[in-house]
């Protein structure tokens, strides 16, 4: 089986859905390398995926960052090599959600209101 470019144990960025990870690569599958996560670069967009920045949805789903060591499998083209330290997890889901509030409010909409009511849930869950 062909490993594609990057080997076990490599340092790796991943997009899984709508979030960004800093993970290590641990399997290799015919289409996707199965990622350890280590660290959150850009914690996933809250509702619906197939309709994005919209509140009218069936269902507003709370979307939770991939847990530490947690591992997913990641298609192949979102893989990308990683260079420099690997921050805290803890710290780097902090920054990620800091981050990502800041944009909401800066947005102001229905859909940026709701998506900050829900960081801040999953906040208090994060950090208890």
């Amino acid at each position: 089986m062909d490993e594609g470019i990057f080997k076990i144990g490599e340092t790796v960025t991943a997009i899984y859905k709508t979030g960004k990870y800093i993970g290590e690569i641990t399997d290799f599958r015919p289409s996707s390398y199965l990622v350890k996560v280590l660290a959150v670069e850009k914690h996933p967009m809250q509702g619906d995926l197939h309709n994005p920045k919209q509140t009218e949805v069936g269902m507003f789903h709370q979307r939770r960052a991939l847990a530490f060591r947690e591992q997913t499998n990641v298609p192949l083209n979102m893989v990308r090599p990683y260079e420099g330290d690997v921050p805290d997890y803890k710290a780097s889901l902090q920054e990620a959600i800091d981050k990502m509030k800041d944009n909401l409010r800066e947005e102001n909409s229905p859909w940026s209101l709701k998506s900050l009511e829900l960081l801040e849930d999953l906040e208090k869950d994060y950090f208890k």
